[in-house]
């Protein structure tokens, strides 16, 4: 079976990209509940790892070599939804079900409900943990597969993100690269004001990553970092994407408010207009 093709074209990268906001938004209008900002900050950095970096098998999601991909902020699951759709892990007319009852497409994602979904998540803070066993695992295999861990700036607030950080420094797991959103929003409003997650270069150093700060909606910038961290040895990758909340969609950028609340009927049919115009 053949990998999912890949291309390093950016123009290819930023439609995609485009796409995938589209689907998030007609996917949670459709829903009527679910995340929005988070889902589009990352939106490119998802379509950066799916449709370029990672070595994956859409016909064969269980495929021993491919690349793995740990969504920490759970709650972003339309947009790990999105991207397995348009890759081809399943049919993308099962978008509409978001958070119905029975379907597979829940709030957060299960690993037991959809292929492509490498572990379920939601529970704030675990999944550089979770990451990290993937990736000595595969060390000790000699598997030269690589881990990706997509987390919230919001959510480095929890200890357990730092206890990983340091185990993952410890055992030199330069097969794994984490990611971290920071979009400077969480639930319940500014990080700076939640509990402040600066200087965020700063720690992640200290505790011995190797680090990447970029523009996470310069998709040129996304896969040089992305190309870079694969050369690290030694010690594991981290990249700091500043991001806007909300980003693709005017109305909805830099608002804390969207973290939860989904596109009215009207808002959908202006976004969707507002998106067509933004190909380049």
């Amino acid at each position: 079976m053949a990998a999912v093709t890949q291309s390093r074209d950016i123009y290819f990268l930023k439609e995609q990209a485009r796409a995938v906001r589209v689907e998030i938004l007609r996917m949670l209008a459709q829903a009527g509940s679910g995340h929005t900002g988070g889902s589009l900050s990352s939106a490119d950095i998802a379509t950066a790892l799916y449709f370029y970096k990672m070595r994956h098998r859409p016909d064969d999601p269980k495929w021993p070599e491919r690349d793995r991909f740990v969504l920490s902020k759970g709650h972003a699951a339309p947009l790990l939804y999105t991207v397995l759709a348009l890759t081809g892990y399943f049919d993308k007319s099962l978008l509409n079900t978001l958070r119905k009852i029975r379907s597979p497409l829940q709030g957060h994602p299960s690993s037991k409900m959809l292929p492509g979904i490498e572990v379920s998540t939601g529970s704030l803070g675990q999944g550089l943990s979770i990451a990290n066993g993937m990736a000595l695992g595969l060390k000790l295999d000699r598997n030269p597969a690589r881990v990706y861990c997509l987390l919230g700036d919001g959510e480095t607030q929890e200890g357990q993100v730092w206890e990983a950080a340091m185990t993952a420094s410890h055992y030199f797991l330069d097969n794994l690269c984490a990611i971290v959103d920071l979009n400077e929003l969480q639930i319940d409003g500014r990080c700076s004001d939640v509990m402040k997650i600066e200087p965020v270069p700063d720690k992640w150093k200290a505790f011995g990553w190797h680090i990447f700060e970029i523009d996470g909606h310069d998709m040129e910038q996304i896969v040089d970092a992305l190309d870079e961290a694969e050369k690290i040895k030694g010690k594991p990758s981290v990249i700091l994407a500043r991001t806007i909340k909300g980003k693709g969609v005017s109305f909805f950028e830099g608002k804390v408010e969207y973290h939860g609340i989904v596109p009215t009927k009207e808002e959908l049919e202006l976004a969707l207009k507002e998106l067509a115009g933004n190909g380049e």
